[in-house]
C-alpha cells in the first residue's frame, strides 16, 4: 500500500467524521419531538433518494444480485445494528458523551483486523487496546451515579460499526462506493420503518425539523462516500486513528448548538482512550518503517 494511499484515506476518514458529526448534531436537535424510528425512516428515504439520483445519473447502480455477496450482507448487518444503537443512545445521553465511547471503534477495528484478517498486531497495540477500552469503562462509569444504560448501547454501536468497516474492506472493489452507501442507506430506512410498525408511533413532522434532517440527510450522504473510500484506500491500522477528529466536532456542537458541556469523567476517559489509540497507531508507523527497511535491505543484497 503506497503511502500516499495511506495519506488520501487519512483525510478521507477525517472528511467523514465531520460529517458523520454534523448529521448526529441534527438528529440531536428533533430528537426530543421525533421517535428513533421516524428519524431514521425520514433521514434514511431522503438520503436514499439523494443517493439513487447521484448514483443514475454517475451509471453506478448494479444488479440486485450484488446485495448477495457475504461482505456485503455483513456490512449491511453491521451497518443496521450501528445505526439502530447509536441514533437511540443520542436521545438519551449528551451528543459528547456518545461520541466519545465510540472512539474505541479504531481500537475495535484494529483487534478486528488482528483476528479475523490476520494483519500483525504486537503486544504494544494489545496493551493498547486494552487499555483503551478501561477508558470507556471511565466513561461509561457503571454502578456510578452519573451512569446511564444508554451508554451500553454505544458499546454496541462500536460493534456494529467496527463490522461494517472490516467488512467493507473485503467488498469486491469493482462494486462502486456509491452502491454501497446506498445500500446502506435503503438498509436503515427500512430499518426505521419495521420500527414504527413495531412501535406504531407516528409524530407529527414539522416544517423545521423536516429540513433540519434534510441536511442532516446531506452530511450523511457525505459521510457514506468518504468513509467507503477511505476504509477502501489506506491500511486499516494506518486510517483508523483519525477517526479521533470525531471527538473534536462532537465536542464543540455539543456545546455550540445544543449546549451540552462535556464532563470531567468523559474528558479523562476520552483523553485514555485517544492516547492509546494514538499509541497504537505510533506503534504501526514504527512497525511499518522496520518492514520498509527490511525490503530495501533484501533488495540491495540481492
Amino acid at each position: 500500500m503506497a503511502v500516499n494511499d495511506n495519506i488520501k484515506g487519512a483525510l478521507l476518514m477525517a472528511l467523514a467524521m465531520a460529517s458523520f458529526n454534523i448529521n448526529d448534531a441534527m438528529i440531536k436537535l428533533v430528537a426530543d419531538d421525533l421517535t428513533t424510528g421516524q428519524i431514521m425512516f425520514v433521514r434514511g428515504l431522503m438520503t436514499s433518494v439523494l443517493i439513487l439520483i447521484v448514483a443514475w445519473r454517475m451509471q453506478a447502480l448494479r444488479p440486485v444480485s450484488t446485495l448477495l455477496d457475504r461482505w456485503m450482507l455483513l456490512r449491511t448487518a453491521g451497518e443496521i445494528a450501528g445505526a439502530v444503537t447509536y441514533v437511540y443512545a443520542l436521545s438519551k445521553i449528551p451528543l459528547p458523551n456518545a461520541a466519545a465511547i465510540l472512539q474505541a471503534l479504531p481500537l475495535a477495528v484494529t483487534m478486528g483486523a488482528a483476528l479475523f484478517f490476520s494483519e500483525k498486531v504486537g503486544w504494544r497495540r494489545w496493551l493498547a487496546i486494552g487499555i483503551g477500552f478501561l477508558g470507556v469503562l471511565v466513561i461509561i462509569r457503571p454502578g456510578a451515579e452519573g451512569f446511564s444504560s444508554a451508554s451500553l448501547i454505544v458499546v454496541g454501536s462500536v460493534i456494529g460499526a467496527a463490522t461494517r468497516d472490516l467488512a467493507t474492506k473485503k467488498i469486491d472493489r469493482t462494486i462502486p462506493t456509491l452502491m454501497i452507501s446506498l445500500v446502506a442507506a435503503l438498509s436503515i430506512t427500512i430499518s426505521g420503518a419495521v420500527w414504527i410498525g413495531a412501535t406504531g408511533v407516528w409524530k407529527p413532522v414539522s416544517t423545521h425539523n423536516f429540513l433540519i434532517m434534510a441536511f442532516g440527510s446531506v452530511m450523511l450522504f457525505g459521510g457514506y462516500q468518504t468513509i467507503v473510500m477511505a476504509m477502501r484506500t489506506g491500511e486499516i491500522s494506518f486510517i483508523a486513528p483519525f477517526r479521533y477528529t470525531s471527538l473534536l466536532w462532537a465536542i464543540a456542537l455539543g456545546i455550540v448548538l445544543i449546549g451540552e458541556m462535556p464532563d470531567a469523567w468523559m474528558l479523562i476517559g476520552s483523553a485514555i482512550v485517544v492516547a492509546a489509540g494514538l499509541y497504537a497507531f505510533y506503534r504501526e508507523t514504527v512497525t511499518q518503517r522496520r518492514r520498509m527497511a527490511e525490503i530495501e535491505n533484501n533488495l540491495t543484497v540481492t
